[in-house]
């Protein structure tokens, strides 16, 4: 394993970078992308269309291991795993293989970090290696959220006894 070292030391500063890596590469999967203001969310973006929203954490990871894997943290502020129902996917951005992994929330509920390993196609996370779609206007509903709610109201007249 060669030593490598990314023009951008900073892990905030990279993290930005991973971000923005992100919208861009939604959007060439005509995914529409929203910001929330801020970054005190458990995510950071919001995907989809009215009926369809989905919450996505984004990580990214320089950590190679020997075995051709990468080690990818995804703990929140406080070093701890992120609660249940923090985001609905995470997004792990693997920098020197430009990869990313699309994974729903609950795969990884609990874990401080994941290991991917873009080169094998029988890892445990490889079905989720570039799965775009599942932030898509067709992907399943998101277990235990609501899609859309609708409203009935009706007027009633009440006459008033004085």
């Amino acid at each position: 394993m060669k030593q490598r070292k990314h023009k951008i030391s900073d892990k905030k500063l990279r993290g930005e970078w991973a971000e923005m890596h992100f919208m861009g590469r939604a959007t060439d999967h005509d995914l529409p992308v929203s910001k929330p203001w801020g970054d005190s969310r458990s995510y950071d973006f919001v995907v989809g269309w009215p009926g369809r929203f989905v919450a996505v954490q984004v990580k990214s990871t320089i950590f190679e291991l020997e075995e051709g894997g990468y080690t990818c943290g995804i703990c929140g502020g406080g070093r701890k795993p992120y609660p249940p129902g923090s985001f609905d996917f995470l997004a792990a951005y693997v920098i020197w293989d430009d990869a990313w992994y699309i994974i729903p929330a609950e795969m990884i509920l609990g874990q401080a970090r994941i290991t991917v390993y873009p080169q094998s196609a029988k890892s445990k996370y490889a079905r989720y290696r570039e799965a775009w779609h599942l932030l898509g206007a067709g992907a399943d509903p998101v277990v235990g959220r609501i899609d859309s709610i609708h409203g009935c109201a009706e007027e009633f007249w009440e006459e008033r006894v004085e």
